[in-house]
């Protein structure tokens, strides 16, 4: 038999180099047509997203309460804080009026509602004082001498609504907060407000400090009044209100005279002349 003979067919090599991609192959990657760099950062930015976003659409990320912003309050800049005493007295508004003072007069809510109790009391002496305090706080927003503003307490520092605090505990505490300065005429609330750190403004000091200046051995022009505690003294006023005693000066009185000072006493109230008829 004759051997039969296998053709062998030869196998071609497929070739391993990159094919480069005809135009219908890179329509296909992009098929919107766009530019490749603006391809480029459009993913870039999209895989961005998809960062920031991922913890939130995992489970249990919903459970985390988001961060609530404390919202904080606004210091005022060169506050004036008037207490009740200071707007009844009224001698402020007269230094507000020649200039003398700048910034923001700031007038708590507490100190308001004061003064509206006064001028809605029974009693007429309180009645009169609340109504002129408040009637000086209108003629002076009226006057546009200075920015007049009313201060909310709530959420400031160291004001608790809910317990009873004094009203000048709460003037203290916002003026030591919003680093302003306090006026007033009490005494004793401006030695607390100083042992606090407050800078703190008798109107009766300001006043004491104002005024005339007499030495001993000056002589002064005076009218007395009415006689002094002891029955032989005449009793005289400058016009800043400066008393002025005047030994052996009853048998004078409504009468004006020459008189020398002698002595000058300093008083917490004020200063006191002794003088002698010249």
């Amino acid at each position: 038999m004759a051997s039969k003979t296998k053709k062998i067919i030869p196998i071609e090599k497929k070739s391993t180099a990159p094919t480069k991609k005809t135009s219908s192959d890179r329509d296909m990657d992009n098929p919107l047509m766009l530019p490749p760099k603006f391809a480029a950062a459009l993913a870039d930015e999209v895989a961005r997203t998809l960062v920031r976003r991922l913890p939130n659409m995992l489970p249990g990320s919903r459970s985390r309460a988001p961060k609530v912003k404390t919202k904080k309050s606004k210091t005022i800049e060169y506050g004036v804080f008037l207490d009740t005493s200071a707007i009844i007295d009224g001698r402020i508004f007269d230094v507000i009026h020649m200039g003398l003072l700048n910034g923001i007069i700031v007038i708590p809510e507490s100190i308001l509602l004061e003064l509206k109790h006064l001028a809605d009391s029974q009693d007429t002496v309180k009645r009169e004082r609340g109504r002129k305090g408040l009637d000086y706080l209108d003629i002076l927003k009226k006057s546009r001498k200075m920015k007049v503003m009313v201060l909310s307490e709530d959420g400031e520092k160291g004001i608790v609504k809910d317990k009873h605090q004094e009203v000048d505990e709460k003037l203290i505490r916002l003026a030591k907060n919003h680093k302003g300065k306090v006026i007033t005429c009490d005494y004793n609330l401006e030695k607390k407000a100083a042992i606090d750190g407050v800078q703190a403004i008798n109107v009766n000091g300001l006043a004491n400090a104002l005024k005339v200046i007499a030495v001993p051995g000056e002589s002064l022009h005076i009218k007395l009044l009415h006689p002094g505690k002891d029955i032989t003294q005449g009793v005289g006023y400058l016009e800043d209100g400066t008393m002025i005693v005047v030994e052996e000066g009853s048998s004078y009185v409504s009468k004006t005279i020459d008189v020398v000072v002698s002595r000058v006493i300093q008083t917490a109230t004020g200063r006191i002349l002794f003088a002698k008829k010249i």
